[in-house]
């Protein structure tokens, strides 16, 4: 053969190859619906739909639309009701998120997000009992980087990355191609249609990616990308009237077909080369209105339902555990009812707008989360009266304090109780007849009582209350007042106890002046050059073009208690003119320092980068670099350290170089959801701070770590997010050697969340009871309750490590299952008998892995 010749039949080849190629390409867009009776959807939209698509049978629609919308549509839409549950047998509408209340899922503990797809999943198959759900996929960006595992267990086989029309809030990383194997970090990987790497964000939007419809831009570079199948979507507002979103017939351009996501993921083929991406929560890019008043309250109000809810069902637990006492299921479903509206996207990213004529959502989540606590609280109450006895058990005459533990972890800790009016000043003694140290004292709600209790992990312990004793609480046996807290000739306040000595700083703001860990090799924590001060409260008011910071003024101190076993230190100063008090806590024996910060706001002043003028949806943004908010600092001496953040059952070890970003194309993620660690190069040190509310965190490179404390000003939707009241937040600090791993930061941040309760019982049963025994310390219980007569317990690795744990449980059990999260059952396991009536069993976790097991009485 010829030169000519070879080179003819090579171009042959190639045009008859490129051909081929170019035949098997076909795109695919993705239409459907979001919405619900409470985020939108008015009574017409199901008609529409179905009457769209028994009109257009090319046209499919996926489904993201609240569980409950199907309890209104059935009573006041009856006939498009009864089509609706015909329609939902058909594969050509697809139900994509049953979350109760399509909450962001990063901004929520991970149990409740198990909640959410438990009670929507179980709403949604009580009206349409036939449907499964097989792909997840949402308008907004509503994830998180453990949930390929909590989707693997409810049954789902399928994710979708992409959120083209609907990215006020934030977007995912664009990475990958046609299809990748979303891993997240205990190992399960889930199969997903990512943000494509080409696929851009469309001009002139700061809402839209280029998925958003049908262009031949988007298709061509998606072509270009190696992409043969690639995909559109836009999950249209429930409500919207433009029906098929790209047309029907000879409207849709660029032979694109409609597809529903499960039908995609079963029609093209992904192949045997599916990549892996590990994809973390800093791929995850939103941001929210952090530090504005409205949405750091609601984070607060539904970190404390959360935290309350879980406490109360643990509770309920452990008195069936000990005596068959049955909580109100009814009750606590309603109570994670409320809580679940509470964590709504809209709730989030919409506080101001109106749920209904008479409220707005931030309105309603007060609401919500408050009726979620009054539950929990009855419930806690209705279980401790269950243990009150008629006769008492020893010759106490004053009664006794029951602590309980709800965590797996043996626990010494300073409680609190209110007790009768009757009960005079008492000493608390042990059931091995020993006198603990105490301090009772009289308060506008009564009389209360202070100790430090010991309780083993997931039980309680009981303490007997006997009339005060010569020696009073925190004295020693000469009578001597044991001092905590002493001035300086300079007025400055110093706190000494056997872990800490703490310096602050009078002229400076009360700022730390030292921070020494003497169980840290006397290691020195606060900054000692620089222009930040640790403790600093600084931020940027706009109007006056200027930064203030709180010590720029002096301050004064009162120290409000200091009995040689608690230490309060009350610091009163001003930032600008505002005043402002912190409350420092040490509790003796205890790591974590304790932080109470309260400004009274003069009125609405404006604080942040610059004054955000009407242009809300310009790229670039006043309310998103957070180093010009108000924020509260911690320069340390630990250098060039890294961060590691905790999410929904996951631990993220940063790799971003700061957290700056002004504009929306350049989101970075810097949520904080329990607490952010700073930890130096080496990991010999760290320095570990938590909060009360989901929020956002600042550090760079030459700026220290810092929690957003405020911001008012403009924001989405053009809304002026005002200061309104007095800002309150609590945080706390631990100084730690190692890493956040060893220094155990995640089970100290879940005691913080789940503090010991004491109760005072006139006549109840005076013994200590451990109903649950982990061997492994790097598991926690994430979950005990009560489901249909079986104890549903749940266990989670809070470590980067794979745990193997023996699990003794001391309770009648007759047989043990492990079931995934959509109940299905894995298979029985083993029993093996323990001394004192316990039964034991043995279960290995991978890292940030979940584990669930009903256990049969």
């Amino acid at each position: 053969m010829t030169g000519l010749k070879k080179i003819a039949v090579i171009l042959v080849l190639v045009l008859v190859s490129a051909a081929g190629l170019k035949g098997q390409q076909q795109a695919y867009f993705v239409d459907g619906y979001h919405g619900g009776v409470y985020g939108h959807y008015p009574l017409w939209v199901t008609t529409f739909m179905l009457d769209h698509l028994e009109g257009e049978p090319s046209w499919r629609i996926g489904l993201e639309i609240e569980p409950e919308t199907w309890d209104t549509v059935k009573v006041k839409d009856p006939a498009g009701y009864a089509r609706m549950k015909e329609w939902a047998k058909d594969p050509r509408l697809d139900f994509t998120n049953p979350t109760y209340a399509q909450p962001y899922l990063y901004n929520i503990s991970g149990e409740s997000i198990i909640r959410q797809f438990t009670y929507g999943m179980a709403k949604y198959q009580s009206h349409f009992p036939e449907i499964n759900f097989t792909t997840y996929a949402t308008e907004e960006p509503c994830f998180t980087s453990s949930l390929p595992q909590i989707l693997r267990q409810f049954g789902f086989q399928y994710a979708v990355l992409k959120t083209p029309n609907t990215c006020w809030g934030g977007y995912i990383r664009a990475h990958g191609g046609q299809f990748l194997n979303w891993e997240g970090p205990d190992g399960t990987a889930i199969l997903t249609v990512p943000r494509y790497a080409n696929e851009a964000f469309e001009k002139n939007s700061t809402w839209q990616t280029t998925a958003w419809i049908n262009t031949v831009d988007y298709w061509k570079s998606c072509y270009e990308a190696g992409i043969m199948n690639p995909v559109g979507m836009c999950y249209q507002d429930a409500g919207w009237k433009n029906g098929p979103w790209i047309g029907t017939g000879e409207q849709v351009k660029n032979n694109v077909r409609y597809s529903t996501w499960t039908e995609y993921f079963r029609s093209i083929p992904a192949g045997r080369a599916v990549p892996t991406w590990k994809m973390g929560q800093e791929d995850i890019l939103v941001n929210l209105m952090w530090g504005s008043q409205v949405l750091q309250r609601i984070a607060q109000q539904v970190r404390q339902a959360e935290n309350r809810i879980l406490q109360a069902e643990k509770i309920g637990a452990m008195a069936f555990m000990d005596h068959g006492f049955v909580p109100d299921g009814k009750r606590l479903d309603e109570a994670w009812r409320t809580l679940m509206m509470a964590q709504h996207h809209d709730s989030w990213i919409v506080p101001y707008n109106k749920l209904h004529q008479e409220q707005t959502w931030a309105q309603a989540i007060e609401n919500w989360t408050n009726n979620t606590l009054n539950i929990a609280d009855q419930l806690i109450q209705q279980a401790n009266a269950s243990y009150a006895t008629s006769t008492r058990s020893t010759n106490s005459q004053l009664g006794y304090i029951r602590v309980y533990n709800t965590l797996a972890r043996h626990r010494k800790e300073w409680v609190q109780v209110r007790l009768p009016a009757d009960v005079d000043d008492v000493t608390v003694w042990t059931g091995k007849q020993q006198v603990l140290p105490a301090h009772c004292y009289q308060t506008d709600l009564g009389k209360v009582l202070e100790f430090e209790a010991e309780v083993n992990g997931f039980g309680y312990a009981t303490y007997q209350l006997k009339p005060a004793q010569p020696i009073k609480p925190g004295q020693s046996k000469s009578g001597e007042r044991r001092k905590i807290v002493r001035f300086d000739t300079e007025g400055n306040c110093i706190l000494e106890n056997e872990l800490y000595k703490i310096v602050l700083d009078k002229k400076q703001g009360g700022t730390i002046r030292s921070l020494i860990a003497k169980y840290a090799k006397h290691k020195e924590f606060a900054a000692q050059d620089g222009g930040y001060r640790m403790g600093e409260i600084a931020g940027h008011f706009y109007e006056e073009g200027k930064f203030y910071s709180s010590k720029d003024s002096p301050v004064t101190f009162t120290v409000v208690q200091d009995d040689g076993l608690k230490t309060t230190v009350k610091i009163t100063g001003n930032i600008n003119g505002h005043p402002f008090v912190q409350l420092l806590s040490l509790v003796a024996g205890q790591q974590r320092i304790d932080m109470d910060l309260s400004i009274d706001w003069k009125g609405n002043v404006g604080i942040g980068e610059y004054k955000q003028q009407q242009k809300w949806t310009d790229n670039r943004r006043a309310f998103t670099d957070d180093r010009y908010k108000l924020k509260v600092m911690f320069p340390s001496t630990i250098k060039h350290g890294g961060i590691a953040k905790n999410a929904p059952f996951d631990v993220t070890e940063s790799g971003l170089e700061d957290t700056f970003f002004g504009q929306w194309d350049q989101i970075k993620n810097n949520v904080v959801l329990n607490w952010v660690d700073l930890f130096d190069e080496n990991s010999q040190y760290g320095l570990a701070v938590m909060t009360d509310h989901t929020g956002s965190y600042v550090h760079g490179k030459e700026f220290p770590l810092s929690l957003t404390a405020q911001y008012s000003g403009l924001g989405l939707w053009g809304m002026d997010y005002k200061i309104t009241g007095p800002l309150h937040m609590r945080y706390a600090l631990i100084p730690h050697e190692k890493n956040w791993n060893i220094a155990r930061i995640a089970d100290r941040s879940n005691a913080w969340n789940e503090p010991l309760l004491a109760y005072y019982y006139p006549n109840v049963e005076f013994r200590d009871r451990q109903l649950i025994t982990l061997s492994d310390d790097q598991l926690e219980i994430s979950a005990l309750q009560l489901d249909h007569g079986q104890l549903s317990l749940r266990l989670f690795n809070t470590s980067n490590k794979q745990a193997a744990s023996t699990v003794a449980i001391k309770f009648p059990a007759t047989s043990l299952q492990e079931v995934l999260l959509n109940g299905e059952q894995k298979g029985s396991i083993p029993f093996r008998k323990m001394a004192e009536n316990r039964k034991a069993f043995v279960v290995q976790l991978p890292k940030f892995g979940i584990r669930t097991f009903q256990i049969n009485k």
